[in-house]
């Protein structure tokens, strides 16, 4: 298995019952491969990790496997507060034919970094599929250290890293450090992530315009820069969107989720912009303002905001 460039963390389309919306997510993954994504990361903050129950976990993995289909990589979240939980979700990916898992340190339980290691180790040791580091801060509330990250890498316990803390110093530290691929979750900083030498990009803007990270990766790659940043400006002005929603009534990861679901509907990829409880809706006024970012960085709705 090979781990590069732009994989996605796709969001997980849900029906208005709020089941797993199988038709949706089949759009979704066809349009990430057309586009050229070199993987697909289900599971993840994107995909409301914290919030699917057992049934739609399964659910999602098995689909986004059959859809795949072997095309690219399958990588798959196992996200939760113990070793325990994660273990058994790591082993149900496996079982479902994920290619990867994606563990990020535990959290409520405010592990120690000695505990934090121990836990990739006994991941590492339950599965047979390799288990990728997942460093997000935000919302985990611990933070994986360079010193861990080498720890974690010279011992091949993880194959690599997704790199969600915006320390872009931290990351480059990663990067001397080790030769672990290190992979930027950045929607902003993409271009940068990729300068320094990142493995490639996991932007949950991806749902929205896989193609433009696709374009942007692959310039920079090559070198051209000017190419890159514009791109990087064009894909920034489009993370507005993020912001739209009034944080007055709903918290940031419904109005940024809600943006990334509202804006790929009204691009009709989705059929529905419902999240998981206890997430709130956007509002109408909220995913027109959405439609008018979308026009205004080149994507055009195809449904009526």
């Amino acid at each position: 298995m090979k781990l590069e460039a732009v994989i996605p963390p796709l969001v997980t389309p849900l029906d208005t019952t709020g089941e797993l919306d199988r038709r949706s997510l089949e759009r979704l993954i066809t349009r990430q491969l057309a586009a050229g994504a070199d993987g697909v990361f289900v599971g993840g903050s994107s995909g409301e990790v914290a919030l699917l129950d057992t049934a739609q976990r399964r659910d999602l993995v098995r689909t986004t496997v059959a859809v795949v289909g072997g095309a690219v990589p399958v990588l798959a979240g196992a996200v939760d507060t113990g070793t325990r939980r994660v273990v058994e979700q790591a082993r149900q990916a496996a079982e479902l034919g994920a290619d990867a898992v994606v563990v990020t340190a535990p959290f409520y339980v405010q592990p120690h970094p000695d505990e934090v290691l121990a836990h990739f180790r006994q991941v590492h040791a339950a599965v047979d599929v390799p288990v990728i580091a997942y460093d997000i801060p935000s919302a985990v509330g611990t933070a994986l250290a360079p010193d861990l990250i080498a720890a974690l890498a010279e011992s091949e316990t993880v194959v690599a890293l997704k790199d969600s803390s915006g320390d872009l110093a931290k990351f480059r530290e990663v990067l001397r450090r080790t030769d672990l691929p290190a992979f930027s979750g950045s929607e902003l900083f993409a271009d940068t992530a990729v300068g320094l030498g990142a493995a490639g990009i996991v932007p949950g803007l991806g749902n929205v315009d896989p193609h433009g990270y696709v374009r942007l990766y692959r310039a920079a790659r090559a070198g051209d820069i000017a190419t890159a940043r514009a791109e990087q400006d064009r894909l920034a002005g489009l993370f507005r969107i993020v912001s739209v929603a009034d944080r007055g009534r709903i918290g940031f990861t419904a109005g940024a989720l809600g943006a990334f679901k509202a804006a790929m509907a009204l691009l009709g990829i989705i059929d529905c912009a419902a999240v998981n409880p206890p997430l709130s809706p956007l509002s109408a006024d909220e995913i027109r303002s959405i439609a008018e970012i979308l026009v205004a960085h080149g994507l055009e709705p195809v449904t009526a905001a």
